[in-house]
C-alpha cells in the first residue's frame, strides 16, 4: 500500500480493481443524495486508467482498502477545482452503507492530506460539501477543516442547483490527528 493507516490503506488503482471501481462508478443508486451523478463510459474509464492509472501530478485517485481484509471500501481523489487557486480539492466515496460509520473516510482524508502537503507545493486543501450531508461536515470538522462559507447554487445535481459549503485546511493549520499539533 502507498499510505497505511490504522483502519485503512490507500493505494494506487490496479488493473484488478477496475471492475469493482467501474461498478461503483455507474451504480448511481449507491452514491447517496450528495454525490455528483455524472458517469464515464466504460471505454473512457478504462482508457483513463491505461493512460495514467488515475494518477497525475495535479489529480489522482486512490483506493480505500480495509486494513484487516484488504476489501475495497471506496476511493478518494484529489484534483484542482479552480485552476488559478493554489488549492487541491478532495472528494471521496464509500461503496455502500456497510462501509459507513467506521472512520474509513476520516482516515482517508487525513492520510491524503498528509501525503499531499509532504509531496506537493499547494498551500490549501478544500472540501466542498452539500449542507444536508452532515456526515461529511463531521469528517471535515474532525480533520480540522475550517468552514469558510456557502457558495450559493454552485452544485448542479439531480436536476436542480444546490448551495455548497466550502471548507479548507491550509498547510499552516493544525492537523488535529497529529498529537504534536495539539497545544
Amino acid at each position: 500500500a502507498m499510505l497505511r493507516g490504522r483502519l485503512i490503506q490507500l493505494r494506487l488503482v490496479l488493473e484488478a480493481d477496475l471492475d469493482a471501481l467501474y461498478d461503483a462508478h455507474v451504480n448511481i443508486a449507491d452514491r447517496g443524495p450528495y454525490f455528483p451523478l455524472g458517469v464515464l463510459s466504460e471505454p473512457a474509464f478504462r482508457r483513463e486508467f491505461a493512460e495514467h492509472g488515475f494518477w497525475k501530478p495535479d489529480e489522482g485517485t486512490l483506493v480505500i482498502a480495509t486494513s484487516d481484509t484488504g476489501e475495497i471500501a471506496g476511493h478518494i481523489e484529489f484534483f484542482r477545482a479552480v485552476n488559478y487557486w493554489d488549492a487541491f480539492e478532495l472528494s471521496y466515496q464509500l461503496y455502500g452503507d456497510r462501509f459507513a460509520g467506521h472512520g474509513y473516510a476520516t482516515e482517508a482524508v487525513q492520510l491524503l492530506v498528509d501525503y499531499l502537503y509532504a509531496a506537493k507545493q499547494r498551500y490549501r486543501i478544500q472540501l466542498v460539501i452539500v449542507p444536508a450531508n452532515a456526515a461529511s461536515s463531521r469528517i471535515a470538522e474532525k480533520c480540522g477543516f475550517v468552514l469558510e462559507g456557502t457558495a450559493r447554487g454552485a452544485f448542479f445535481n439531480n436536476g436542480r442547483n444546490d448551495d455548497v459549503l466550502l471548507y479548507s485546511l491550509l498547510r499552516t493549520d493544525p492537523r488535529p490527528w497529529h498529537e504534536s499539533d495539539r497545544g
